[in-house]
């Protein structure tokens, strides 16, 4: 349906100077329903990023004149002027364009080149229908409905370029109680949030209207209420959607001033009290899920601790009846058990310690924006190493004990050994990764550089 838009468009680029506005503007209502459309609504990981900044997509302008007429003739005339160090740089270029035009061939880079033309096919639709309309001063009817339905479908695209033609429509909603910024935090859209906080502050009286009320509540108050389902949906468990929750409350009061923060509503209520009432089955839900997980670790963890100190106590082989020392002691796999084998105690101890520091923690609404997601990664990374140490020291034990120099016993060994390690990564890896990401990662809003739209 859009490649369909974007081809009726261009076919008839020069008859569109009497198109309706109306139409354009229904046109744009209809793009902001569909939030797949655009860049921002893909959550690309580290490696499609890069290949999405990299591919290179064709000219998606409606109109058929090329930018460039003539630039073969302008790379002749300034051949002789370009030093050594231009030409390699155009050389390296050309390889490296070629090399991407090969790439296209792979199905993966081929399904993000192919996306990365639709994001730039639905932006030039959106920026031909809001230029159009903004050189006509009076035609406003319409932008109203598709600028609310971008901010709730979190679609900064479409907000960017409405706001661009129409600067004032950043303060005006059909609801006057309401505000661009209230229905961004009321919705959690973090990419419109973004926008209109840190892209389109250059608005006069932008400070007033993001500190505005609603029903006697700032805006804290807003970003204290819990968050719509579907929006929680999107993280995994009730631990990491408390954390989320609370990033947002954060962010927020970054904006407000310290007695916006503990204003009270129309039911004498501060933000931080409006957060707790409304987040209270949350926290409890990520509590039980916090103390389940580390009761099931507390299992683990003392056998470990049994296992490892029995056999670092009994001397492998026996003693020797002159010396009094170890038989073994000389063997280099001898020696690996030993380190791996107290390696294990000391990790499996401290990760029992870690354990026990989660479930007698006091579990704040705040502990679980940053102290609780640490304690359960320190802890799983921990008990990671105290397992592999355990299974690798055992390995040593049996290449002393049967592998009498015997190379295919310490490949069987090797193998057998790969076996519950790669189990333990597979199983808890993604729920560590889910932790670190969003305890360490770029967070909800992630970086001010990275907020920017690209044009």
């Amino acid at each position: 349906m859009l490649y369909f838009a974007y081809d009726l468009l261009k076919d008839c680029y020069h008859q569109l100077d009497t198109v309706d506005p109306v139409s354009l503007w229904r046109l744009v209502y209809n793009l902001a329903e569909k939030p797949d459309a655009f860049r921002s609504a893909k959550q690309y990981n580290c490696y499609q990023r890069f290949v999405y900044s990299r591919v290179s997509v064709e000219n998606c302008s409606l109109s058929n004149t090329p930018k460039n007429p003539d630039i073969e003739n302008q790379e002749k005339c300034r051949t002789n002027l370009v030093s050594w160090k231009s030409y390699v740089c155009r050389v390296m270029e050309r390889i490296c364009a070629k090399f991407w035009e090969f790439a296209l061939h792979v199905p993966h880079i081929k399904s993000i080149h192919e996306e990365k033309m639709k994001h730039n096919k639905v932006l030039t639709i959106l920026k031909f229908c809001c230029e159009k309309n903004g050189k006509i001063r009076n035609i406003r009817d319409g932008f109203e409905d598709a600028l609310i339905l971008a901010v709730k479908n979190d679609i900064p695209e479409v907000i960017e370029q409405i706001t661009q033609f129409f600067p004032l429509s950043i303060r005006n909603t059909r609801d006057d109680r309401c505000t661009l910024y209230q229905l961004a935090i009321m919705n959690r859209c973090e990419n419109a949030y973004n926008f209109l906080v840190h892209e389109a502050t250059y608005h006069r009286d932008s400070h007033h209207h993001r500190a505005g009320y609603y029903f006697q509540d700032n805006l804290l108050h807003l970003a204290a209420k819990l968050a719509p389902q579907h929006k929680l949906n999107k993280v995994n468990g009730a631990t990491l959607q408390m954390q989320k929750e609370l990033e947002w409350f954060q962010e927020v009061s970054k904006l407000m001033s310290p007695e916006q923060r503990t204003t009270r509503n129309k039911e004498k209520e501060t933000p931080m009290m409006v957060f707790s009432k409304q987040h209270e089955n949350l926290r409890q839900k990520g509590e039980d899920w916090m103390k389940s997980t580390a009761n099931s670790y507390t299992i683990i963890a003392p056998l470990i601790i049994a296992i490892a100190c029995s056999a670092i106590i009994t001397v492998l082989g026996g003693n020797n009846g002159d010396t009094g020392k170890a038989i073994y002691e000389k063997k280099p796999s001898y020696i690996i058990f030993l380190v791996l084998d107290a390696l294990s105690l000391f990790t499996s101890t401290t990760s029992l310690l870690w354990f026990l520091s989660i479930l007698t923690a006091r579990y704040a609404d705040e502990d679980f924006l940053y102290k609780l997601p640490k304690r359960l990664i320190v802890d799983l990374i921990i008990l990671f190493m105290s397992v592999t140490a355990m299974l690798i020291a055992f390995s040593a034990v049996l290449y002393i004990m049967f592998g009498q120099e015997n190379w295919w016993i310490l490949l069987v060994i090797g193998v057998t050994t790969l076996l519950p390690i790669s189990s333990f990564v597979t199983l808890q890896l993604p729920l560590l990764v889910d932790l670190i990401y969003s305890t360490y990662g770029r967070g909800v809003f992630g970086k001010r550089s990275e907020r920017r739209i690209t044009s």
